[in-house]
């Protein structure tokens, strides 16, 4: 079934973020959100080459995990999650869809063909598949042929410059079930303002050559306010947020309200023992602390604390940092 077509209103989507977005995380903030203004996450990005090696896909296969906690909130809400795959042969694709499609529980298949990074560009893969435009059209196809979930693409709007049209018009001749537009070109990084304009040249070829394929933009959406103007302006069918996270966890639970710090450093440690419960020794304590400043911030002595927290080790030493700075105030 192709869930992209099943949403009464506006796509709210979660990206895909490397060492971010794993079923920990996605667990804390499907908890603070309202179903209507998130309904679609995705896991982090996988490697096809990983997935069908005998000992990668062992070393990869975490980033594919669904905790049943998580999977029951998307079941009750009708959420839905996405895997996204990355590479550059055609053939691996088409075998690592076959092992998501039959070993996990996901609702659909995405395409990265918008990582900028340079290793991962050198490799031919992700957004340099822009350079390749016959080669993105096999992966698609190849992949699609290996699944009855739908398949969709994540990508930028070009290499140096925009080449929007072009690019999105030779995507949808393989017919992907949603292309989410990530408004800025590989060369752009995330140094530089997303171009929303982008997206609405996207949304209008779209309306020319496959009107029921839904676009998500993506870049700097900062709230819901901000997703539903950005949509209203461009015909977009939806937003993809990615850094605004970061900024504020709360994003998604629309009307916003006032988090008070109790409220944030509590979310924190709550995190902080869900990553531990999942993980154990699986993933390093480090990973976490790109997490804290999520959660200091807003709040008098949020600096402060997160230069402290940043120094621990485990999580008796966050728990007593916390514990204090709760007590001072």
């Amino acid at each position: 079934m192709n869930f992209w077509q099943t949403f009464e209103g506006p796509i709210f989507a979660l990206a895909p973020m490397e060492d971010v977005t794993d079923t920990v995380f996605r667990e804390i903030v499907l908890s603070i959100s309202s179903p209507k203004y998130l309904n679609v996450v995705f896991a982090e990005f996988t490697s096809v080459d990983g997935l069908c090696h005998p000992v990668g896909k062992d070393k990869v296969s975490h980033r594919l995990y669904i905790s049943p906690t998580e999977r029951k909130w998307l079941e009750k809400n009708k959420a839905k999650i996405v895997a996204q795959i990355w590479g550059s042969d055609p053939e691996k694709f088409h075998q690592a869809t076959k092992i998501i499609t039959q070993e996990y529980d996901f609702d659909g298949i995405d395409i990265n063909m918008g990582c900028p990074v340079r290793k991962i560009v050198n490799q031919i893969a992700c957004s340099e598949l822009i350079k390749f435009p016959n080669l993105a059209k096999e992966i698609i196809i190849a992949t699609k042929e290996a699944t009855h979930l739908p398949v969709s693409v994540k990508t930028r709007t070009g290499i140096k410059t925009h080449n929007t049209e072009q690019w999105i018009a030779n995507l949808l001749e393989a017919k992907p079930t949603a292309i989410t537009l990530h408004a800025r070109t590989q060369k752009m990084m995330s140094a530089y303002p997303a171009e929303w304009q982008q997206v609405k040249i996207a949304a209008e070829l779209r309306n020319q050559i496959a009107a029921e394929t839904p676009i998500i933009g993506n870049g700097d959406v900062i709230s819901i306010d901000d997703a539903l103007q950005k949509i209203s302006q461009t015909g977009a069918d939806g937003v993809m947020v990615g850094r605004g996270i970061f900024k504020n966890p709360f994003m998604f639970n629309y009307p916003q309200e006032e988090y008070t710090k109790e409220v944030r450093l509590k979310l924190l440690l709550r995190h902080l023992d869900l990553f531990l419960e999942t993980w154990g020794d699986e993933k390093s304590y480090q990973i976490m602390k790109k997490f804290f400043k999520i959660y200091t911030s807003e709040f008098a002595g949020a600096s402060d604390l997160r230069a402290k927290l940043m120094q621990t080790t485990n999580r008796n030493e966050v728990a007593l940092l916390v514990s204090e700075h709760l007590d001072e105030q």
